[in-house]
């Protein structure tokens, strides 16, 4: 019977992997291979090109931009053995997934846990295929590490809120349509007031002022919310709800800041390829400093330690039920290696890795320099290094506090 199933279930895979195949070979656009996901990134408009708005539809409406998602929603309905295929299928040829950004990385997974079936029949859709861009509303100048301090008030209207305050470090927030939002409905208790709002980023009172890196991007913002009207039925969860679910929704982000997401993208090619382009080498073609040789391979071999970790633990927490407190481990270090790597890049390129502007820099030197300024954050955005330490004494290793 085993041997049986067993033997059901690798046809079912081959002729699933058959019809990935055929997919990609009459919707993949050749040109498109090789480039980036607009909508994973928080550093300008989308400004799709015809071939990349094509490539998006067609992934969307199989729902293989989220495979694994209920298909009822939009989502591709598939099993984790199938989404692997696809995943598989779609790097032998230099495929991408073109759907991505906050709704992929962190509302939809928690919408699809918290939310009322209307809610999630009128936004997951949309997320699936990527029609709409959604902005995180946590942050205020006085709720950073101390988010639970957000003073942004959303007043009881009888049909709708009133809100009133200020957000801010909204990544993406001068090009996303709608905005998931912690919000105060009550002053009496620090955590119980909070509510998770949905509200509309074109809604009149919704004001937006981009900030200027030292990067030299504007992908946060600050936003100014003055008398918002906000309907009832855009409340997730009951009021007060608003600090687990918000909580949970930081455990994807935590996920997907680490190497279980957007860092293990980031890092392109191997150090060693970079090296070789600026360093003398041997006869053999292996670099001629040793140092530098042993110091590569050290990143490697832990970064990639780190991959198969930050997999596993995924993989474990997605067979618990969803994301767990393991995110803020994966988080901690995944954001430190990646600042690491980022200093052994200007280390290796010398001169040429302190390129901002000119024609002696090529475009992927000026964009190195970029993504080192912009890294320093990461060990603060998404909660601060010291905040997850603490969550990985208290939640992970079980220490209490002393009194």
């Amino acid at each position: 019977m085993a041997t049986q199933l067993k033997d059901d279930t690798q046809t079912h895979d081959d002729a699933f992997r058959n019809e990935v195949r055929e997919f990609l070979a009459e919707h993949f656009p050749e040109e498109l291979k090789g480039k980036g996901n607009l909508l994973a990134g928080l550093d300008g408009p989308t400004n799709e090109s015809p071939a990349h708005t094509k490539w998006r539809e067609a992934v969307g409406d199989r729902g293989w931009g989220t495979p694994t998602w209920p298909k009822e929603y939009g989502g591709g309905g598939l099993s984790r053995s199938q989404a692997k295929i696809l995943d598989q299928e779609m790097a032998k040829v230099g495929a991408w997934n073109p759907i991505g950004g906050m709704g992929i990385m962190m509302f939809g997974p928690t919408l699809l846990e918290y939310g009322s079936d209307e809610q999630k029949k009128e936004h997951i859709p949309s997320i699936c295929r990527g029609d709409i861009r959604w902005c995180q509303g946590y942050s205020e100048p006085n709720a950073g590490s101390d988010l639970a301090n957000i003073q942004t008030f959303a007043e009881d209207k009888g049909d709708h809120y009133l809100v009133n305050g200020q957000k801010t470090w909204t990544s993406g927030g001068q090009w996303a349509d709608k905005c998931f939002a912690l919000v105060r409905t009550s002053r009496s208790d620090k955590h119980k007031g909070i509510s998770f709002l949905l509200f509309d980023m074109d809604a009149p009172g919704v004001e937006v002022r981009p900030i200027t890196m030292i990067s030299g991007t504007s992908p946060f913002c600050e936003t100014f919310l003055t008398d918002v009207k906000v309907p009832k039925g855009n409340l997730v969860g009951k009021e007060g709800e608003g600090w687990t679910i918000g909580k949970r929704l930081l455990q994807h982000e935590r996920t997907n800041i680490s190497g279980g997401g957007r860092l293990a993208e980031m890092m392109g090619r191997s150090l060693g390829d970079i090296a070789k382009q600026h360093c003398e080498t041997e006869e053999n073609g292996q670099l001629a400093d040793a140092a530098l040789r042993q110091k590569i391979a050290n990143f490697e071999i832990r970064w990639n330690s780190f991959l198969l970790t930050a997999r596993r633990a995924m993989e474990e927490s997605k067979a618990q039920g969803g994301v767990s407190e393991i995110s803020s481990v994966l988080k901690k270090a995944g954001t430190k290696l990646a600042q690491e790597r980022s200093e052994m890049l200007i280390d290796i390129r010398g001169l040429q890795g302190l390129g901002w502007e000119g024609d002696s820099f090529e475009d992927s030197e000026m964009e190195d320099v970029r993504a080192w300024l912009f890294g320093k954050a990461a060990t603060i955005y998404g909660g601060s290094t010291e905040v997850q330490n603490n969550i990985i004494a208290k939640r992970v290793l079980g220490m209490l506090d002393h009194q």
